[in-house]
């Protein structure tokens, strides 16, 4: 059966929009948590980035209040994540962007309306009911009239629960995905320590590779068949794909040359704040091009491998020293060549360069194993949400 929010058993509320809503003075290091979208993480509250407010401002703020086991949605900005407050939020706060849903359980499970308000056919409503242009809004007069399939409160639970233990089982896999990226960035300081150590910083990035490589090298070539390469086929993951392939002179003009084994490291933000980087591999004729918002980097024989490259762009001493020296205006900051100029590190030599690169071949193959299981664990789950909310 198909019904609205609006004709369901639920308390709504959303967050506060008054002029008594908390400036960021306000804040303060102890009291009453603020819960606000980024707090909402897989369903449920992370304290990460938790702002607090005091007791006397809750005490004003009386729109947001939360109980344990209120289902919550953004309604601006990023619309649709969702979450549950747990008996560790109870009695907390939400900002504007937020409003609580409390369900009357004996009619609606607060779980499987979770799963319903992240359906497919839920988030298509989101885009259809939301309002505005530069920043969009889902109303609370809008997300009433948003409709979800509803049954038996006793198939509900049953629904929920098998969900529930899908979404554990692809959490899991996650998890195991970034314990062995842990483990490699782990060996990695481990065999060469801190890269941008003083003591033994012995050469300039630049003389370790070849930088930004000249595509002159195939001006020769315009009729051979190549790999494109756009920004979204480089994942935070270190995953890279090929969208399509081409010939040479389609990519020439405007595009950046690599071949593989070089290190293509996303230059603009916000791609270079969440890391991508990644070693190109089974371009048409070695051979691809991609976006101008690449750095390319490419070993040098004897002296870098392309395992060692990749890690030390992705080590957190250097991408914090790289992010601090970005240039540009709001929305458009890059990390400029000058910067990779200037930058001295340690180079290890070949031989413990190429142990680290078997180390991470080895991890790699257990990734590859994880990943399929994540994969096949995420198809079981949509054709769930499928077959349940449509």
């Amino acid at each position: 059966m198909e019904k609205t929010i609006k004709d369901l058993d639920i308390y709504i509320s959303d967050g506060n929009y008054s002029s008594k809503y908390p400036r960021s003075e306000e804040f303060v290091e102890e009291g009453i948590p603020f819960i606000r979208g980024n707090n909402m993480v897989d369903g449920d509250i992370t304290d990460d980035e938790m702002y607090y407010i005091t007791p006397e401002k809750h005490g004003i703020l009386l729109k947001g209040h939360v109980k344990a086991g209120d289902v919550l949605i953004t309604t601006r900005g990023n619309i649709g994540q969702v979450a549950i407050v747990s008996e560790r939020h109870e009695d907390s706060n939400i900002n504007a962007q937020i409003v609580l849903l409390r369900t009357n359980p004996d009619s609606l499970y607060n779980r499987y309306l979770l799963w319903a308000l992240q359906s497919k056919r839920a988030n298509e409503q989101y885009l259809a009911l939301q309002t505005g242009t530069a920043l969009k809004q889902l109303p609370v007069g809008k997300l009433e009239n948003l409709s979800i399939t509803v049954t038996d409160i006793n198939e509900q639970h049953y629904i929920a629960n098998i969900l529930d233990k899908v979404y554990e089982v692809i959490k899991a896999r996650r998890k195991e995905l970034l314990l062995l990226d842990d483990l490699i960035k782990a060996r990695f300081v481990e065999l060469f320590g801190n890269p941008l150590d003083k003591s033994i910083a012995n050469k300039y990035f630049v003389e370790c590779v070849e930088f930004n490589p000249k595509k002159s090298e195939v001006k020769d070539m315009m009729d051979e068949t190549v790999s494109f390469v756009p920004m979204e086929c480089v994942g935070v993951d270190g995953s890279f794909t090929i969208r399509e392939d081409g010939l040479i002179r389609d990519y020439y003009k405007g595009y950046t040359y690599f071949r593989d084994g070089d290190v293509l490291l996303a230059k603009i933000t916000p791609c270079f704040e969440n890391g991508k980087v990644a070693i190109a591999e089974n371009c048409t004729n070695s051979i691809g091009f991609g976006t101008t918002e690449f750095h390319v980097s490419r070993p040098i024989a004897g002296v870098s491998n392309s395992y060692w490259i990749k890690y030390m762009l992705k080590n957190n001493d250097v991408h914090d020293l790289a992010t601090i020296n970005m240039t540009g205006s709001a929305g458009q900051k890059r990390i400029q060549t000058p910067f990779f100029e200037k930058l001295k590190i340690y180079l290890p030599p070949i031989e413990l360069q190429n142990q680290f690169a078997d180390f991470v071949k080895q991890v790699d193959k257990s990734k590859v194993v994880v990943q399929k299981a994540l994969s096949e664990t995420q198809m079981l789950f949509d054709s769930l949400m499928q077959k349940y909310f449509g």
